[in-house]
């Protein structure tokens, strides 16, 4: 029976919500959490230690996050290093990554752990590690940590590990010789597998290419504001600050609304007036001063000081966590163009 460790956030790791989110790393000699998912699934591996770590303290010290990380695991025998499911928890995916890269890169042991495609921990880490397509939220643990345990039973076996989209994670982009009848398929010659999708492609049918080109969704840089003291400013930020009673019920996670709010006359975001409504840090600050978020007081500060000009009489809003790109896409182009009838010519985004 091969061991394995589990690292988990503090919440997945039963020590509190965004309260512990500075928690810091700890290693406990038992499996806690989803490791009993993962115990009862696994038959050649056994998860016997669980790490524990903050998302907030990960994510603020990395560098002394991972030494601490490392420092614990010095000494311990283990065969395979397993993280999260992290689903569509960017804190979470981070943490995953930071830490199964370096695991790897220090014991050179497997290490494996799963993401919603939405993370954005997929595309920094999927080439250093095998990350499994997982769901978006927590109800899926149970599929996201069957995938992982069947996975590390064919490691720990010396089982011949198949390609990307048969065993279920991301592509890394590494390119191996395979031949297709290891892979249960009829052997067929590279000549004809070609004129085979040209065909298909030609006649409009499906077809699954052999060298897939990554899509690249960049975005052009805007050209430099020369004066920002001479065009309209807008406000935007994906930190859920709304008036009260949120009129336009934009979602605590996985928003899909957003919203835009007079501050016409103000000095800045009074509270109660105004309060937080995101699920993904601890509102308790900017329940007490929604500036913290999104920072009207400073805006109206450098006004005076002339270092600002106009500043539109409306901020916009939404929230990140949780969000998906398409959403996220949908949403930026809507109050673009917003903002662009209202005349603003640059924008000061503030997230959390």
């Amino acid at each position: 029976m091969k061991k394995a460790i589990l690292y988990l956030n503090q919440f997945f790791g039963q020590i509190g919500g965004e309260d512990k989110a500075d928690f810091e790393p700890v290693l406990e000699d038992k499996p806690i959490g989803s490791a009993g998912i993962f115990n009862g699934i696994a038959k050649n591996v056994k998860i016997e230690q669980t790490m524990i770590c903050g998302d907030n303290f990960m994510a603020s010290h990395t560098d002394e996050a991972i030494e601490r990380c490392l420092k614990l695991l010095e000494g311990k025998k283990f065969d395979i290093f397993i993280a999260g499911p992290a689903f569509n928890a960017g804190r979470y995916g981070n943490a995953c990554g930071q830490i199964c890269k370096a695991v790897h890169e220090k014991f050179n042991v497997p290490v494996i752990t799963s993401m919603n495609v939405e993370n954005p921990g997929v595309e920094m880490f999927k080439r250093d590690m095998y990350i499994f397509k997982g769901g978006n939220r927590a109800t899926a643990i149970k599929q996201d940590m069957t995938a992982m345990a069947a996975f590390a039973d064919k490691i720990a076996g010396g089982e011949k590990l198949l390609p990307a989209d048969m065993e279920g994670y991301f592509p890394r982009g590494i390119r191996h010789e395979v031949f297709l009848e290891d892979l249960g398929m009829e052997p067929v010659m590279a000549c004809d597998r070609a004129v085979d999708m040209l065909l298909a492609k030609l006649k409009g049918e499906e077809y699954v290419t052999e060298l897939p080109i990554p899509k690249q969704d960049l975005v052009p840089i805007a050209p430099a504001v020369k004066d920002i003291r001479k065009i309209k400013v807008g406000l935007v930020t994906s930190g859920g600050i709304v008036p009260r009673e949120n009129p336009d019920r934009i979602e605590s996670a996985s928003a899909t609304k957003w919203g835009k709010y007079n501050i016409a006359g103000l000095d800045k975001l009074p509270a109660p007036e105004f309060k937080t409504i995101h699920a993904g840090y601890d509102p308790e600050q900017a329940d007490k001063n929604p500036n913290v978020v999104e920072p009207l007081d400073a805006i109206r500060a450098l006004q005076k000081e002339g270092k600002l000009g106009e500043v539109d009489d409306f901020f916009y809003a939404t929230v990140g966590t949780g969000t998906t790109q398409g959403e996220a896409a949908r949403m930026g182009r809507e109050i673009a163009a917003d903002l662009r009838s209202r005349g603003v010519e640059a924008v000061i985004l503030t997230s959390t």
